[in-house]
């Protein structure tokens, strides 16, 4: 691949356990795997975190925009968190709040980010888009477009993109490379339309691969062909 600009897009749920919202063990794992890409000194790394394993939404008995903003606080509390690992790791990072939260973390300025990114900080973007009714693919895929990434990575549990289910048909057949428009008409849920469609349209590529396997990120990012690649 041999990116310069990364956006490695993760789930709130990769900080977490059954036991723990934010589990020792769990961050511990995200920053070494982090660190391991930083040490290379080859990328710039910028990450979006969801929230899922703090909020979710509130169902009936919270407004929809309401809920949304707790989403949004809820990823700033996994940025820090990340945040404060990282450096302890000895890894230089900052974060970036899409609405600031005045006295923890500053507000979204491009070049602000894009001059840490250039400095060697791993640049963390918390807060989705600052606004109800997008989720954080869509806040991935925005700043990637903003900071002038050359690639987003989407982590998660499955190392790639099938036609089916994999844990429940064994004859899920897993894609290697996919066009943005063959993604589409084969219904292929990557990521929120909204999320897609700035992709596409940005000519971002997307890379979705299994974040949980020991080494993968270094793979990705090093160019092994590992998990699914979307691109025009």
């Amino acid at each position: 691949m041999n990116s310069k600009r990364v956006l490695l897009k993760l789930s709130g749920e990769s900080l977490s356990d059954s036991s723990s919202s934010i589990s020792e063990k769990s961050l511990s794992k995200v920053t070494r795997e982090i660190k391991s890409v930083v040490d290379k000194g080859n990328v710039q790394l910028a990450i979006v975190i969801g929230a899922g394993n703090i909020w979710r939404g509130g169902g009936k008995f919270i407004e929809r925009v309401t809920a949304d903003k707790m989403g949004m606080l809820a990823t700033v509390m996994n940025s820090l968190a990340l945040n404060d690992s990282l450096i302890k790791s000895g890894v230089k990072s900052t974060v970036f709040s899409a609405s600031g939260v005045s006295g923890f973390v500053e507000k979204f300025n491009r070049e602000k980010a894009v001059r840490r990114l250039e400095k060697g900080y791993v640049v963390i973007f918390a807060g989705g888009t600052g606004n109800p009714f997008f989720t954080t693919d869509t806040a991935s895929a925005l700043r990637a477009a903003e900071i002038n990434a050359d690639i987003l990575l989407k982590a998660t549990q499955v190392d790639g993109v099938y036609n089916a289910d994999p844990k429940k048909d064994k004859n899920a057949l897993k894609y290697g490379v996919l066009t943005f428009q063959e993604a589409l008409d084969k219904h292929l849920a990557i990521m929120d339309a909204e999320a897609f469609s700035l992709c596409m349209q940005s000519g971002i590529s997307i890379i979705v691969f299994d974040f949980y396997k020991e080494g993968n990120l270094q793979k990705v990012i090093s160019g092994e062909k590992i998990g699914t690649r979307v691109e025009e």
